[in-house]
Parts: C-alpha cells; structure tokens; sequence
C-alpha cells in the first residue's frame, strides 16, 4: 500500500511539474526572454579607430514615431531596452569636437528642425531613465534627412574616407528609422 502511495504521489507530482514547466516556457518567451527589439551590433574601422554601435532594434509597428512614440524635445536611448552604446578605439573628433577613446552611452534629443546628440560617460544605463546630463562627455547637432521606410531601426556607417595613416580619415553614423536618416 504503501508502495502505491509513492507511486500515485509521484506520478501526481510529475504532472504538476510538467505543467508548470510547459507554462514557464510560454510565459518566460512572454516576459522578455524573447526580445520584442532585438539586440543588434555594427563595427567598422575607419583609419586606425575601431567603432563599435550596440544596441537594440525597435520595429515601426504601424505606430507614429516621431513626435509620438518617440517625443519632440525629450532625451531617448537612440534605439530600444538598454542605452545604446557606442565605442571608439581611439581619440576621435566629432563635427570638430575630441572625443576620447572609450565607450559612451548614445542619446538624442529629437526636435522638429534639428537633433542634438549627446555621447554621455555613463556607458551601461537602461534607457534613459537615469540619464544625467552632467555626465555628459559631448554634444553635438545632426538635422536628420527623409529617407526610405526602414521598418527596423538599423546604424550604418557611409561616406568612408579611408586614406592612409597620417591623412584624414572620416566616415558618417547613420541612424535610419521610420522615414528618416
């Protein structure tokens, strides 16, 4: 009798389990395990600076984004989850301002005329939730283009002036989302 008891107790906790276990499954796909904005990375050496972009890829989605989803005057992450990040290898110079060599968080504020991109010390943030503007390492302003509907948001890198070492080297970062670039 006794026997039978561990047996049915046993098989009784198997099902349980395997319940549970199947119903975790779904819902850890469900509860971020499975990212809605999928992480993405683009590298390029321009010269002797190596470039690194980490971030992750929100999707249109039929939604509204500029002034909406993502607001007109508000600091934004440049992409989805965790701050996007950015690393150069070496000193550089941004629209004729030194960057040092190292990695920064990468923030935008879009406005209706302009962008003002912002490079902050601070590398590993969520979002822009604790974002502080006194960390700052460099600002600078883009005016961003219309162009062709990327459903993802994507970062390239274009107009690569590559010469040999002691010339001028330079390339564009291109962030392209929506209708814009």
């Amino acid at each position: 009798m006794n026997n039978y008891k561990n047996i049915c107790l046993f098989i009784f906790s198997f099902f349980l389990l395997t319940t549970f276990l199947k119903s975790q499954t779904r819902d850890e796909i469900l509860a971020g395990k499975m990212r809605v904005s999928p992480k993405a990375s683009v590298s390029q050496t321009i010269g002797l600076t190596n470039i690194t972009i980490n971030y992750s890829r929100p999707g249109v989605k039929d939604r509204k984004i500029w002034g909406n989803l993502v607001p007109f005057n508000k600091v934004w992450r440049a992409g989805a989850n965790e701050a996007t990040k950015i690393t150069f290898s070496t000193n550089v110079v941004i629209d004729g301002k030194k960057l040092p060599a190292g990695t920064y968080s990468f923030f935008a504020i879009p406005e209706e005329k302009g962008w003002t991109l912002i490079f902050n010390k601070v590398a590993n943030q969520w979002g822009a939730f604790t974002y502080n503007e006194l960390r700052d390492a460099l600002r600078v302003k883009a005016k961003p283009v219309k162009n062709e509907f990327y459903e993802w948001l994507e970062y390239s890198f274009s107009d690569m002036n590559i010469q040999p070492a002691g010339n001028i080297n330079s390339a564009e970062i291109n962030l392209m989302w929506d209708k814009l670039k």
